[in-house]
């Protein structure tokens, strides 16, 4: 060797010292001190394993552990002996002089660093194992590093194995960290087996390490052991989910199933496996990562893989999903200029020779070829084979070869050919759609679909060339329901599993024509319910977007409610459902929508389960919506009432919200019911009357209130929960003393007035209760002159009941000035029944000696309303003013009476006296009466003067029973207005109040001075009778006046003569028993007995008798 050769090897050899010399002196300063290099790498977190670990090895399994490493020794020893050069030497030596400290800190960071690594790599649980492991070996290291580790030859021998284990993990984790998820699914197998192996292999490092430092380790010898022994023992196993796909996949494969349908099925099991979404472009960078992988398998001169790799590619590119529209658009417009040439009435290109099977001789769709050339369809010639045939299909040679390969070439020739076809078929479809015909659009329909069925690209070609938006525009279009629902199946196979299609249809509005066909007849709603649920789906289950766009389709709740509630197929009411809970998730304002077209049951879930939040919003809702009965009742059937009381208890909004809503709900009586029976009534009187309650929280009380005390309810729902009565005393009590706050608010008052009026109308008792509150009557006398006419009704209504009880001070009030007047409108009020009815009741409960009243309303024509009433009113505001009339009919105030009879007051209260009303018939017969007491008076008989009298022409018959010129105008004859009959038919049917009015009606036309001719006139009516049939069933009164009267009939001989027999009879009875006391019915039984008895014995009557 020369000088510059010796210098310039010295020269090397110092170089490379200095190289080395100053990373083992930092390394070394390291390892002297390891808190420095713990600062250094930072603090971590690792997994610790219970105590309760596997044993640990056995004597047997830690001597093959030391022999595994004396191997490896002995292995780079022969390796060291065999280095000829001296750089590679001086490494060696350099390596061997480097603390075991330093490369215990490496070690550590190594395998902190690999740990995090396997964490990330794609979907794979093998590598998660494998990264725990890891983390509990760092920890193991960690404090290996804090004991100060045995510097022994066993100890760097471990560490070195476990290094060298430790690079073939970190490998592992580079080789499969950012592969493509379609790869790592196909590789899921090997994958596993290589990370079980490298795990196992360094659970064996991590044994023989913890041998070498078994003083040091002692502390955690428990852990180590556990840890060690599960790494060598572990099984891992790959996603039984990726292994079925996978295992499908190859089965196919070996199969040679390459047809469209199962490569459709692949990807989406594929891409649902590994999480990629079933997008065309997601699709597309997927396929294309994988198409890397097999490149990079190439350039590896894998070439089984390269083969399997490729067959895969080639299987999921024939799926829809992998398609690239614009490479499929490309695709097609070549196809459409390829078939120009063809005339526009050829609908199909005939098939070439070789196109069809030799065996079932038709056009093939997977060509294979056997080893003589002859080509069939895989699926024929495989049952061939398996029917024990061993001869060439076409030339009948026995064959000695029977497998076949694919024939691709021919298999793309065929599928040109029939894509040509396709685009000839689309075309006429097209054609026939745009005709106009209804026959030929149904013919382009089912064209439309049988492209559909032979190859799902048709869906693609068919929208490219427009025929969707076509038959979406005709569906709006046409009313033939057939044709519609044609269509509707036609865009449903359109947009089934094909985004795109789905996607043209929602951006071309296509649901305004669709939804509106929820509301047609069954066929069609079904298949619109069905092609709209298609339309809200993708791969993943809703579409989210999407259905939010539909939510927004103003009409859209309304049909898909119709479709649930009011629809006949069931199945279609299910879907229907289905999306509606879907859009209740997306968009709660959806809830209210469906509430609003009536569908209340998610509304009230919401209420009874949500949030708060959801709750007031809800609530605010239902409070917004118009209800008539029926929705009422269904809403409490729900179950609505007893989270809306729970919410009275809430805050101010929701206390409102609640409140408004449980006055909405009183308004039905099944409602009124559940309210009680939940305690709601003792809640909202507490509410009501409980002082410094915000003004609008007690508004709505008297509102809820007022609705109880409606239609006739009174207080009959006022109960607590246990269905006891109130106690109504102290509410009615509570509610006229309001009246006294002249500033109530009239929201306020209008309720709280109501309220008492309901109460008191369901019981009188509660009526005095009422009245005798401190100044009840001049509280409520001033509501008269309110401003507001509901307020004067309600006052109106509650004077005509306080009067039945306590009429004092009214009369005073009301002639004060304008105050009568305001009485008598109301009487003419035809439009307010109620008010004119209590306006009647009120006059008829005034005492009726008030004469200057009287002649005040004769003076404001309240008789004439009167009168009106008793044509026009309700039959209980008729019953009033027939009871306010008899302060006209007095018979000591001629000048009203004839003021009522001159306004047509007699022949209405005739024809009352067969009113269906008991009260109205007594009514009038008492009026008749006090008008017939009059009539004698007012009579004036004739008499004769002079002895020319007799030849003065009369001008008009006498009276029969007042012997004198009578009229109805004139003398209130009750002869003249034709009331004799109607009175004498109340005397019978045992109906006390019409028959003691009628008996003193008719006692009025007996009068002392002739009483023989009016016994004749109630003889001829047939009415002596009646009366003696009253002695028999009549009560005390009624019998007591029916004997005045019959004493005065039979003071006449003609009337004992016809009737003695008949009332001896009846008179004995009552002359044995002595009714009363003072013997009153006896004495007057015995005095008409008499006078019988007299008026039989007497043979004639005298002149001054008769």
């Amino acid at each position: 060797m020369s000088n510059v050769g010796t210098s310039k090897g010295i020269l090397e050899i110092g170089k490379f010292g200095l190289y080395v010399a100053i990373p083992i002196v930092l390394m070394y300063a390291f390892a002297n001190n390891s808190k420095n290099l713990q600062r250094f790498m930072g603090n971590h977190s690792y997994v610790v394993y219970p105590p309760e670990a596997p044993r640990p090895p056995s004597p047997e399994e830690m001597r093959e552990m030391a022999r595994e490493l004396a191997r490896k020794k002995a292995a780079r020893d022969r390796l060291s002996v065999g280095i000829k050069d001296p750089l590679a030497q001086n490494i060696t030596m350099a390596v061997e002089l480097i603390p075991i400290g330093t490369i215990l800190a490496v070690l550590t960071n190594q395998v902190i660093k690999t740990a995090n690594a396997a964490k990330d790599v794609f979907g794979k649980e093998s590598f998660k194992v494998l990264s725990k492991h890891l983390l509990d070996i760092g920890s193991v290291l960690n404090e290996l590093q804090r004991q100060e580790l045995n510097d022994s030859q066993a100890a760097r021998l471990a560490l070195e194995s476990l290094e060298a284990d430790v690079k073939r993990a970190n490998n592992l984790v580079d080789k499969y960290k950012n592969r493509a998820r379609f790869y790592l699914l196909v590789k899921c197998r090997h994958i596993v087996k290589e990370v079980q192996d490298v795990t196992r292999d360094i659970g064996r490092s991590l044994a023989a390490l913890s041998v070498a430092n078994t003083d040091v380790l002692l502390g955690i010898s428990d852990q180590v052991d556990r840890l060690q022994n599960e790494m060598q023992r572990v099984e891992i196993e790959a996603s039984q989910s990726q292994l079925q796909v996978f295992d499908k996949l190859k089965q196919g494969l070996d199969d040679q199933t390459l047809d469209q349908g199962f490569a459709n099925d692949m990807l989406a099991e594929i891409a649902m496996a590994v999480g990629v979404p079933l997008e065309p472009s997601e699709i597309s960078k997927e396929l294309a990562d994988f198409r890397k992988e097999k490149e990079e398998a190439a350039n590896r001169k894998e070439r089984a893989e390269v083969f399997f790799l490729d067959q895969i590619i080639e299987l999921l590119s024939r799926a829809d999903a992998a398609r690239d529209y614009e490479q499929v658009k490309k695709q097609y417009k070549q196809r459409v200029q390829a078939i120009q040439r063809y005339d526009s009435s050829e609908e199909c290109i005939p098939p070439l020779k070789p196109f069809i099977c030799c065996i079932r001789k038709t056009v093939m769709a997977e060509p294979v070829s056997l080893c003589t050339g002859t080509t069939c369809e895989r699926a024929a010639i495989i049952t061939w084979f398996e029917s024990g045939e061993r001869t060439d299909p076409e030339t009948h040679e026995v064959l000695q070869d029977t497998s076949w390969r694919c024939n691709i070439p021919l298999r793309q020739s065929i599928e040109e050919w029939r894509e040509l076809n396709y685009c000839l078929k689309i075309r006429t479809a097209k054609a026939k759609l745009l005709s106009g015909f209804e026959t030929s659009i149904l013919e382009a329909l089912s064209k439309m679909q049988d492209l559909m069925t032979e190859s799902s690209i048709n869906k693609d070609w068919l929208t490219i060339e427009g025929l969707t938006d076509i038959i979406i525009s005709i569906l709006g279009n046409s009313h033939d329901r057939d044709l519609k629902r044609r269509i509707l199946i036609t865009l449903k196979d359109i947009v089934e599993g094909h985004a795109r299609n789905k996607e043209k249809v929602v951006e071309s509005q296509g649901w305004d024509h669709i939804v509106p066909c929820l509301g047609r007849d069954s066929s069609i709603s079904k298949a619109a319910i069905e092609l709209l649920y298609e339309l809200l789906q993708d791969r993943t289950g809703w579409n989210v977007s999407v259905c939010r766009k539909l939510s927004q389709q103003c009409s859209t709740i309304l049909f898909l409610v119709y479709t649930l509630l009011k629809g006949t197929v069931r199945v279609s009411a299910e879907i229907a459902e289905k999306i509606l809970l879907n859009l209740f998730d997306i968009d709660e304002e959806n809830i209210s929508r469906a509430a609003k077209s009536g569908w209340y049951k998610p509304l009230v879930d919401r209420i009874v389960e949500g949030p708060e939040t959801s709750r007031v919003s809800m609530v605010r809702t239902l409070v917004n919506m118009e209800l008539v009965d029926s929705n009422l009742k269904l809403l409490g059937e729900q179950g609505i009432i007893p989270p809306l009381l729970e919410m009275v208890s809430g805050n101010i909004e929701s206390k409102l919200l609640s409140l408004s809503a449980l006055a909405e709900l009183s308004g039905c009586s099944a409602n009124k019911e559940l309210i009680a029976a939940s305690g709601g009534v003792s809640l909202v009187l507490k509410l009501a009357f409980t002082p410094h309650v915000r003004a609008i929280i007690v508004v709505k009380c008297y509102e809820i209130l007022e609705k109880f005390t409606s239609d006739t309810d009174g207080a009959k729902f006022f109960v607590d929960e246990n269905g006891c009565q109130l106690e109504l005393g102290p509410i009615v009590t509570n509610l006229t003393a309001l009246q006294q706050n002249h500033n109530l608010a009239y929201n306020v008052r209008r309720p709280a007035l109501r309220s008492l009026l309901g109460i008191c109308k369901f019981d009188a008792e509660l009526v005095k209760k009422a009245v005798l509150t401190p100044n009840a009557m001049s509280l409520v006398l001033p509501l008269l002159d309110d401003s507001d006419s509901e307020i004067r009704e309600i006052a109106i209504n509650l004077l005509f009941l306080f009067s039945q009880h306590e009429p004092e001070g009214v009369v005073e009030y009301l002639l004060r000035p304008r105050r009568l007047e305001a009485l008598v409108g109301f009487l003419e009020n035809e439009d307010k029944d109620d008010a004119q009815m209590a306006a009647a009741g009120l006059l008829a409960n005034l005492p009726k000696s008030e004469r200057s009243l009287t002649m005040k309303l004769i003076e404001l024509d309240g008789h004439t309303a009167l009168i009106s009433i008793l044509r026009t009113g309700t039959l209980k505001a008729k019953e009033n003013a027939l009871g306010a009339l008899f302060r006209f009919t007095d018979p000591t105030n001629l000048e009203s009476q004839r003021t009522l009879v001159e306004g047509g007051a007699y022949p209405l209260l005739v024809n009352f006296l067969r009113s269906s009303s008991v009260t109205a018939r007594a009514r009038a017969a008492a009026l008749i009466g006090n008008l017939s007491t009059s009539t004698p008076n007012l009579t004036i008989v004739s008499k004769p003067s002079g002895c020319w009298s007799c030849f003065k022409p009369s001008n008009a018959p006498l009276c029969s029973a007042h012997g004198g010129i009578c009229s109805v105008t004139s003398t209130f004859c009750l002869l003249e207005a034709k009331a004799l009959p109607d009175l004498v038919r109340l005397l019978s049917g045992e109906v006390y109040e019409t028959a003691i009015e009628a008996i003193q009606t008719l006692s009025t036309l007996v009068v002392e001075a002739s009483p023989q001719r009016g016994a004749s006139v109630l003889h001829e009516a047939d009415a002596i009778k009646p009366m003696l049939e009253i002695l028999s069933w009549g009560t005390d009164s009624l019998q007591e006046d029916t004997l005045s009267l019959l004493e005065k009939v039979f003071m006449s001989k003609e009337m004992v003569d016809v009737y003695g027999s008949a009332a001896r009879l009846s008179l004995a009875g009552l002359t044995s028993t002595n009714i009363h006391e003072d013997g009153r019915h006896r004495r007057k039984a015995a005095r008409v007995l008499s006078l019988l008895e007299r008026y039989s014995k007497s043979t004639s009557l005298t002149p001054g008798l008769m």
